[in-house]
C-alpha cells in the first residue's frame, strides 16, 4: 500500500480518536478487536447469545447471525420461539444454532443454563431485532433483564421499545448494558421529539446514558457512543447505510466484540472499547461497499459482506498509525 494511503488512513484513525474521551493518565485511541491466540478455540473466539427475529421477521436475527460471526464470534445461539426461524437459520445462517423455548419458564431455565456459573456460558447477549411488541416480549425482556449474571447485554430495537421509556429500570440491571436506539426509539425512551442536528445527538446519547446507567449508542448520521462523559463520534458510515437491517448488522457486531470483554483474551479490552469499534467498522464496511457497489440500492447484507475487510482496515490503520511520523 503506498505510503501516502498509509498516512491518509491512519490519520483517519487519529481523528476520530481525538473527537474520543481521555484517561488522566493517557489519550483514548480507538482499537481494532483483540487477535485471537494460536491456540484459539470457538469458545475462546465468543459465544453469543440472540434472542432476534420473529414469524414475520426472520430477516433481522439472520442479518445479527451473520455480523456476530463475521465480526468475530465463534459461536453464535440463537434463542427463539419461532417455528419460521427454524426453518430460515438453518439456509440463511447454517452455522448458528438454537436454543428453543416455549414458555416463559423455559426461558428462565434456558439463562440460568448458559449464566457465567455453567460450563459455557455465554459471553454476550443480543436482544431486540425483529421482536414485534407482543405481551411475549416484555415478558421475556423482564426475565433478561433480572438474569443474576453479569453477561453483556445489548438491548437493540423492540427489546428498547418494550421497555415503555422506563430507563430507570435498566439501573437494577447487574449486567453490564449497551443501548442502540436509532433516533425514533431515543424519543420514545426520553418521552420527548429529539433534534437532529450535532449538539442535540450529543445530548440526547449523553441523556440516554445518564438516565439508564448504560452505554448508549446513538445511531445515525455521526453514530455518537456516550457513557457518563465520554463521547465518542464516529466518522465512517454514508446515506447508503439507511436501509432496513442496517441497524441488525450493527447489533451483531457489537455482540461479537462485548463477547471479546469476557474470553480473556485481552483484559484491556472495554465495553467501551467495544462499542467505538463496532460503529466504526460498521460504518467503515458501509464505504466499502459504496466504493464497490455505488450508494444507492445498498442494503444490510452487502454491509455483512464487507465487514471482514472493514475489520482488516481498521487493524491496518490503528497498527500502522504508530509507525507513520
Amino acid at each position: 500500500m503506498p505510503r501516502k494511503v498509509l498516512r491518509s488512513a491512519a490519520a483517519q484513525a487519529r481523528g476520530s480518536a481525538e473527537r474520543g474521551p481521555t484517561h488522566p493518565e493517557r489519550p483514548w485511541r480507538l482499537r481494532h478487536a483483540p487477535d485471537l491466540p494460536p491456540n484459539a478455540h470457538k469458545g475462546l473466539a465468543g459465544r453469543v447469545l440472540c434472542w432476534c427475529g420473529s414469524d414475520s421477521m426472520p430477516g433481522a436475527a439472520v442479518l445479527v447471525a451473520r455480523a456476530a460471526q463475521r465480526a468475530g464470534a465463534g459461536l453464535v445461539t440463537l434463542a427463539t420461539d419461532s417455528d419460521v426461524l427454524r426453518h430460515v437459520v438453518p439456509v440463511a445462517a447454517p452455522e448458528a444454532v438454537f436454543a428453543p423455548f416455549a414458555s416463559e419458564s423455559e426461558f428462565r431455565e434456558l439463562l440460568r443454563a448458559r449464566s457465567t456459573s455453567g460450563k459455557t456460558p455465554d459471553h454476550a447477549r443480543v436482544a431486540g431485532p425483529g421482536l414485534g411488541l407482543g405481551a411475549g416480549t416484555r415478558k421475556i425482556l423482564e426475565i433478561l433483564l433480572s438474569a443474576s449474571d453479569s453477561t453483556p447485554l445489548l438491548l437493540d430495537a423492540d427489546a428498547l421499545n418494550a421497555l415503555g421509556g422506563d430507563l430507570a429500570r435498566l439501573r437494577r440491571v447487574r449486567a453490564p448494558l449497551v443501548l442502540t436506539p436509532h433516533p425514533g426509539e431515543a424519543a420514545r425512551l426520553l418521552g420527548r421529539t429529539v433534534g437532529d442536528d450535532d449538539r442535540a445527538r450529543l445530548a440526547v446519547a449523553r441523556e440516554i446514558s445518564a438516565r439508564s446507567g448504560a452505554l448508549c449508542c446513538l445511531k445515525g448520521r455521526a453514530t455518537v457512543v456516550a457513557f457518563g462523559e465520554r463521547v465518542y463520534v464516529n466518522p465512517t458510515g454514508n446515506p447508503g447505510m439507511a436501509t432496513a437491517g442496517a441497524g441488525d448488522v450493527l447489533a451483531g457486531i457489537l455482540g461479537a466484540y462485548l463477547a471479546a470483554c469476557r474470553t480473556g483474551i485481552d483484559p484491556a479490552w472495554t465495553p467501551w472499547d467495544a462499542a467505538c469499534a463496532a460503529v466504526h467498522v460498521h460504518g467503515l464496511a458501509g464505504d466499502l461497499a459504496r466504493e464497490r457497489l455505488g450508494m444507492r440500492g445498498l442494503v444490510a447484507s452487502d454491509l455483512v459482506q464487507f465487514l471482514p475487510a472493514a475489520q482488516e482496515r481498521l487493524r491496518a490503520t490503528t497498527q500502522l498509525d504508530s509507525r507513520i511520523p
